[in-house]
């Protein structure tokens, strides 16, 4: 043991007791030098929740008419008004003394808000005789938020006969009611996905000391991340929004703890064959470090693709999650290796790994599955990819577009039950009012156009100034209905042909139409592109062009497959009224890069082992070596995405729910029986054109 750790240099000076001190005291200055960062990124981290902003104007690309109409709106008399509604009903019938309390109540709203208390207010009676209505313009002069509008709103309307309910619903109110649901949507997410990662990492590891240390660094590399994208946002313009933040809460508990698995599994391996723990850790990251370098260069390469999207709330995606990857990746293979090493063997405890015990993976389940797929390596493909293909129906007929008021899951709030109040009993008056900004020479031209627009019900001109001229529209049709779209849609049209580019139209629903549209463009630029970036990744990385293609083919079959079952699922189990917009492109974005992840991570160790033994051979040994680590990572990354599901918002749970269905698809199914069949069914044609490919002596059967 002396003469291997003591050898002498070419000048016969002994050097490696100096080496080995050097070793032994990099671990703690690492320590020490995260413990700063952490300490310096919290105060920047507390004020992210500073920059985030869920105005629907922070969502829309700038080119978008509904975002101009906003820009406009605000340099009107009074700036971008809101609007309250407020319905009275009383479901068995209005009685005597109600029509006078809401006529109180609309004066004193209207005092406190700035509007004209001496006009008579105009209060609408549903036909069958239980409900009143009235809108109530707010100043935002004279208000200090939509939140605090909309709550004392509520408080002032509390006093009212008993029976007769009030509900403050329009715009503002719904826009209130969904920053309440954002406010405690970070919060309650870090918590739920820390207790969800502490569960697995100890269901994984069996170690009462083991789980700690990941969750420890992934917690670190979140405080990391988060100052990271609030000191982004004081350098750069972008848009932060609540959508964003909390995705870049799962993505780096996910992504670290998934590289956490994989460097201690690689770790484990590497004590067996090293006597000091530094030793097996410099071995481990020198072999699992490159694919977990590709596997995060994957993801953020993924990531930035949205770049070229043009909806705000998409494109701000890509910078911020690009940053929670390379916090996540530093403190994976910077504080993470650290702290294991300085804890020593002792952290494996009760399962510590023994010098010159090797870890035997022959006789492992994953050993079997892998024999089993090379007797049946035609079936272990094509009867997975029938089934992905029949799932992947389920995207026929996909209604992307959830409607403004069916966004929020589980609790319903006074808001949306005020709106569908006054669909039901305003039929004929349920639309939501859109804008019509003109510029002032032609507001007469572009009103008259408006008045003779089918499915418009009334238009008038409101606030004036010198550059714009504001038209009040109230269509027939209810919100976000077909028939209104058509009305939109007919608008524009209209006041085009009148006043070409000085006439806009926008509104809540015009917004979300622009939203859908821009959607729609976007999935066709960024999916391309993130397909063409995450194959030349591959390519690069296994140096052959046929393994990139049938990674890429496999992975995104699961995701047709994953997206078909989670529609069905939405629809018939959940009961939601569509899928919102941006999910299908997030959802390709996460399982694409992350799908390809878990390739990586295979194929790697298969090209690795086939160096030496053959694709078939090397397929099996990467199978049985990779298998149980690669599969913890992706039911635990599935699991911090499901943690999505319990927030009150139907977006995040759609993304949440088919993120982490499609990573089970790929993890459990594709990346265990597909790509292995696949592999062994090309044998070394897989690698063509490189050099594996004409130096392997693997035969190619069609064995069934």
């Amino acid at each position: 043991m002396t003469s291997e750790l003591r050898a002498p240099d070419h000048s016969g000076a002994d050097t490696r007791p100096k080496k080995s001190r050097t070793k032994t005291m990099l671990p703690w200055l690492m320590l020490a030098v995260w413990i700063g960062l952490v300490v310096g990124s919290f105060s920047l981290a507390g004020k992210l929740d500073s920059v985030t902003r869920d105005g629907q104007a922070d969502y829309l690309p700038a080119s978008a008419q509904s975002t101009k109409v906003l820009q406009a709106e605000a340099g009107l008399p009074g700036g971008e008004n809101g609007l309250l509604v407020v319905l009275y009903e009383r479901p068995d019938g209005l009685q005597p003394g109600d029509r006078e309390a809401v006529a109180r109540g609309h004066a004193e709203l209207a005092e406190r808000f700035g509007n004209d208390t001496d006009a008579p207010p105009q209060i609408v009676d549903s036909k069958d005789g239980t409900a009143l209505m009235y809108a109530l313009p707010l100043d935002h002069e004279a208000i200090d938020e939509e939140a605090g509008a909309t709550a004392e709103a509520r408080d002032l309307l509390a006093d009212r006969p008993d029976g007769l309910n009030a509900y403050v619903t329009g715009p503002t109110a719904i826009g209130a009611d969904m920053d309440e649901v954002f406010d405690a949507v970070d919060a309650t997410l870090m918590l739920a996905t820390a207790a969800v990662v502490a569960v697995l990492l100890i269901l994984t590891y069996r170690s009462p000391l083991l789980w700690l240390v990941p969750l420890v660094s992934v917690g670190a590399a979140a405080v990391a991340s988060m100052g990271v994208v609030y000191a982004l946002t004081q350098v750069f313009d972008f848009t932060i929004t609540s959508m964003s933040s909390a995705l870049l809460i799962v993505l780096v508990f996910g992504a670290g703890t998934d590289y956490a698995l994989l460097l201690v599994s690689r770790y484990r391996e590497e004590l067996h064959h090293h006597e000091r723990p530094i030793d097996a850790m410099l071995a481990a990251l020198r072999g699992a470090g490159p694919a977990i370098l590709a596997s995060a260069a994957t993801v953020v390469a993924g990531l930035l693709c949205l770049l070229a999207a043009d909806l705000n709330s998409i494109s701000s995606l890509g910078p911020v999650g690009a940053a929670g990857i390379g916090a996540a990746l530093l403190v994976m293979l910077t504080l993470f290796p650290a702290l294991l090493v300085v804890l020593g063997r002792r952290v494996f405890w009760p399962f510590v790994p023994r010098l010159g015990v090797e870890a035997h993976a022959s006789g492992s389940r994953w050993a079997r599955l892998g024999e089993l797929v090379a007797r049946r390596r035609v079936v272990g493909w094509v009867v997975p990819l029938v089934i992905l293909g029949g799932l992947a129906l389920g995207t026929v007929g996909v209604n992307s577009a959830l409607p403004q008021l069916d966004q929020f899951a589980r609790s319903t709030p006074e808001s949306v039950t005020g709106a569908k109040l006054i669909e039901a009993r305003y039929p004929d008056q349920g639309g939501q009012p859109l804008t019509v900004m003109s510029r002032p020479d032609h507001s007469r031209e572009v009103l008259a156009a408006v008045e003779s627009t089918p499915g418009v019900v009334s238009a008038e001109i409101g606030r004036a100034s010198d550059d714009w001229v504001e038209i009040s529209v109230i269509p027939v049709d209810s919100p976000e209905s077909t028939g209104e779209t058509a009305t939109i849609k007919h608008l524009r049209e209209n006041v085009r042909e009148v006043a070409g580019e000085a006439a806009l139209v926008g509104g809540p629903s015009a917004e979300k139409l622009d939203e859908a549209e821009t959607n729609k463009s976007d999935r066709n630029l960024v999916m391309p592109l993130i397909l063409l970036v995450v194959l030349a990744i591959l390519g690069l990385l296994l140096r052959a062009i046929v393994a990139p293609l049938v990674l890429v083919a496999t992975v995104v079959v699961s995701y047709f497959g994953a997206l078909g079952l989670c529609n069905l699922l939405f629809d018939h189990v959940l009961g939601f009224a569509g899928l919102e917009s941006s999910v299908p492109l997030i959802g390709f974005l996460f399982l694409v890069a992350l799908g390809v992840d878990y390739n990586i991570f295979l194929m790697t160790r298969v090209r690795e082992e086939a160096v030496r033994h053959g694709t078939v051979e090397g397929t099996k040994r990467g199978l049985a070596t990779t298998g149980g680590v690669i599969t913890s990572a992706g039911v635990v990354l599935a699991a911090t995405f499901a943690v999505l599901a319990s927030l009150p918002l139907v977006m995040l749970v759609e993304i949440g729910i088919l993120v982490a269905v499609g990573v089970l698809i790929d993890t459990l199914l594709v990346r265990s029986i597909v790509v292995p069949a696949l592999t062994m069914s090309l044998g070394s044609r897989i690698w063509w054109p490189s050099k594996l490919w004409r130096a392997s002596e693997d035969s190619v059967d069609d064995r069934v």
